[in-house]
């Protein structure tokens, strides 16, 4: 039996209102990330970034500074710390009014992104799993926090993951963690079955197909598609070229309950969100 959705996140005194779903566009302050046109590297190039995707509609603004492709080499907590709390000083001083989410693993990093430098929400692709400090860290901080599910580490992730039943293993999974997050006294807690975190094609398509299933946690639910290699692989493309496909599958993501698209392309998610509403308010 489904819960009914949670439909507004606090965002550190601002309502989200998710009961339409919401663009998360991604700022990569790394030099390495899978899809070039993600990395934003020099005071301008994040500036002119982030004020291009809020333009376009982005309700949220994703700031990462550890790449993780499948295979990434590791960064330090020192380095990854000064790319990203540069990045968000920058942004926050330019626009004012955003919402910021520190994509971070590590618990330290996401204190003085929040505290610090007014970062809103946090986004871990470990699910606690890297940093056992974090549930309890996202608690004391009071702001939402994206769950993620991830097998292994970005290093390790794509070395044959197996699944019995991959949609039954992640909702185990995010079952017993969401305890954890809610004895912590957390709030809000967003959802991300992780596509490509630890996941063959295979996988990922059983994710989407099934991706319903998870509304059975009332959470709302992120979904990222954005590029992904069980877009290009499959249309046997680039990365670079992967547009049209993300639109295709971020739309069948929107029908089966995603409510935040995190992308590289602000502006065609926008476009597809505003297309499924109008088709969803004439059924």
């Amino acid at each position: 039996m489904s819960l009914e959705k949670q439909r507004y996140i606090n965002t550190r005194g601002s309502l989200l209102d998710l009961s339409v779903p919401k663009v998360m566009g991604i700022l990569n302050i790394t030099p390495d990330s899978f899809y070039p046109g993600s990395r934003f590297n020099t005071d301008s190039e994040i500036i002119k970034a982030a004020i291009a995707m809020s333009e376009e509609g982005a309700a949220i603004l994703d700031i990462g500074g550890y790449s993780s492709r499948p295979g990434a080499n590791d960064v330090s907590a020192k380095d990854e710390g000064e790319r990203v709390l540069r990045a968000i000083k920058l942004v926050r001083k330019e626009l004012p009014e955003s919402i910021i989410s520190i994509d971070t693993f590590r618990s330290e990093i996401a204190k003085e992104a929040v505290e610090g430098f007014g970062a809103n929400m946090i986004n871990d692709i470990s699910g606690g799993e890297a940093d056992d400090q974090m549930f309890d860290t996202a608690a004391l901080l009071n702001v939402p926090y994206i769950l993620m599910h991830m097998k292994g580490t970005p290093q390790t992730m794509q070395t044959n993951p197996v699944y019995e039943d991959v949609v039954a293993e992640i909702l185990k999974w995010f079952s017993h963690k969401i305890v954890r997050l809610r004895s912590s006294g957390l709030k809000d807690i967003i959802i991300d079955p992780g596509f490509g975190f630890g996941k063959t094609a295979e996988h990922n398509f059983e994710l989407l197909r099934r991706l319903g299933d998870f509304s059975v946690t009332g959470l709302p639910l992120l979904a990222g598609l954005s590029r992904k290699g069980m877009i290009w692989r499959t249309l046997d493309i680039s990365p670079s070229e992967a547009l049209n496909g993300t639109t295709a599958l971020n739309a069948i993501a929107l029908q089966n309950g995603a409510d935040i698209l995190r992308v590289h392309d602000v502006k065609a998610a926008v476009e597809t969100i505003k297309l499924m509403e109008k088709l969803r308010r004439e059924e």
